[in-house]
């Protein structure tokens, strides 16, 4: 019942606050304007990331304890935000971005202690420390999954969607190891995201405005979810986040870490598709930061989806990974096995990637072989 309160008073507050910043927003030019790689009519707010901010930030005033750790952890995501919003409003450089994140990351890894210190067995050879490497691999990993969530924003529904499943996955664990923190931090994601999708999946003219998530949101998304897969790595880092209602969210007595190889079936298809996509560019020739039109939704349109079949498909793709994961976890299969694992998956979607047009050929001639026998019949 609790929990049912929660996720109510964090729906309703953000309906709130993406209701006030919309016209804020027009008021002040941060809008989505259509060009030729972008396919919405009209100027659409760029308000989703910023009211998932707000509402994030007020329900953790009310439900966190005060403390150094709360406030470099609200510091840092203060700071994505803020130039994240800049970006979507002014178009920032590049070299800009990624300074700002290093910094953000760093406030982040040194200010809060969220650090990932081990990588765990993954050859089979005992725990992969990280050592003094720790606090730069966190910052890197911060780093990558904040542009990874940027990218795969193409859309409607898409980089919500792929959040969603996320901290859902990241709920799930906190619940099977007993992370309380961890917990409540993922479902006020969840709560808050829910409301976004409603807004983001609007069509053009609805009685209900339709908002984009933003430069804002997709870093901020990223840098949420690596910061609360590093707490869950370590116990004893969860601990320092102490909730004022922590009777609602006590699961057990133990915390049990989860390894990090499971981390990455959480944000398989981000991670993936970014990836793939800067070889694919690398082997052209290209900048691998050069946007184009060749992502993964982008491929599934091309094959003759329509963006919410495309949206459909990747995101149970996703639900589909993070499930495989979660139960690889629970089962304790060896981390080298799960590494493995997921390096075939990863290896067959780059070799997919590279003959896509291929696929999407074959894809539309079978099409348009069961269009004409469902005529004939």
């Amino acid at each position: 019942m609790e929990i049912m309160v929660l996720g109510l008073v964090t729906a309703m507050l953000f309906g709130v606050v993406s209701s006030v910043m919309i016209p804020v927003a027009r008021s002040v030019g941060l809008t989505d304007k259509p060009c030729s790689r972008k396919a919405h009519m009209g100027e659409v707010p760029l308000t989703g990331g910023l009211s998932i901010y707000i509402t994030v930030f007020i329900v953790w005033c009310f439900g966190v304890a005060f403390s150094g750790v709360l406030l470099a952890t609200m510091l840092a995501t203060s700071i994505i935000v803020a130039t994240g919003i800049i970006d979507d409003r002014f178009d920032l450089p590049v070299l800009t971005r990624i300074v700002v994140q290093i910094i953000a990351s760093g406030i982040l890894v040194v200010g809060a202690g969220v650090e990932i210190n081990s990588l765990g067995n993954l050859l089979n050879l005992g725990e992969v420390e990280l050592g003094v490497f720790s606090v730069p691999f966190t910052i890197f990993a911060i780093m990558v999954a904040m542009n990874a969530y940027n990218m795969i924003d193409g859309i409607d529904g898409l980089l919500g969607s792929i959040a969603l499943v996320t901290f859902g996955g990241i709920a799930v664990l906190s619940v099977i190891y007993g992370h309380p923190e961890a917990l409540f931090f993922s479902l006020v994601a969840v709560f808050a995201l829910i409301p976004f999708l409603y807004r983001n999946l609007q069509k053009t003219g609805s009685r209900v405005d339709q908002i984009f998530m933003g430069d804002a949101g997709s870093m901020f998304i990223g840098l949420l979810s690596i910061w609360l897969i590093a707490i869950m790595l370590s116990p004893e880092m969860s601990k320092e986040y102490v909730l004022k209602f922590g009777n609602m969210f006590t699961i057990s007595d133990t915390r049990e870490p989860i390894r990090a190889v499971t981390a990455l079936w959480l944000v398989t298809i981000p991670i993936m598709d970014m990836v793939g996509i800067m070889v694919r560019r690398m082997m052209k020739g290209q900048s691998p930061l050069r946007p184009d039109r060749n992502h993964l939704h982008h491929i599934f349109m091309r094959a003759g989806f329509s963006p919410r079949e495309a949206l459909v498909i990747i995101f149970a793709s996703a639900c589909f990974w993070a499930a495989v994961g979660i139960l690889l976890e629970y089962f304790k299969v060896a981390d080298v096995v799960i590494l493995l694992i997921y390096l075939s998956v990863f290896v067959l979607y780059l070799f997919c990637l590279k003959f896509s047009w291929r696929l999407v050929v074959w894809f539309r001639r079978w099409m348009q072989i069961e269009k004409k026998l469902k005529h004939r019949e």
